[in-house]
């Protein structure tokens, strides 16, 4: 089963989810390649830069910055492969982000 672990924090705390990926995360990111179970992953720019996209009635609709008025983001994610929800989160538990923010994981469903 394949999860994705979306990786959210306050980005008004001064913390950054960006520098956290390049540094591989304490080591939690080759330590989850070494186990085989991560499929790919980035970290995002900050939600102040999303441009957010709807159509209504036929006419495209832009919004700079996040669709979500909220103070906790998406900083980024991984893509992970696992037998079931308990190992997913053992994975996320594992990650250093989950001390300083928060995950969320989510079944993917795959066509």
């Amino acid at each position: 089963m394949r999860y994705v672990l979306m990786i959210c924090s306050d980005e008004t705390a001064g913390t950054d989810p960006a520098e956290a990926a390049a540094t591989g995360c304490g080591g939690w990111s080759e330590e989850m390649t070494r186990r085989g179970v991560v499929y790919g992953g980035a970290g995002l720019a900050p939600a102040d830069t999303a441009t957010t996209v709807k159509v209504r009635d036929g006419e495209v609709l832009l919004t700079d910055g996040p669709f979500a008025e909220t103070k906790d983001q998406v900083g980024g994610f991984s893509l992970i492969e696992c037998a079931d929800l308990d190992e997913a989160v053992e994975i996320a538990a594992r990650h250093p982000w989950a001390r300083l923010g928060q995950i969320e994981i989510r079944p993917v469903h795959e066509p």
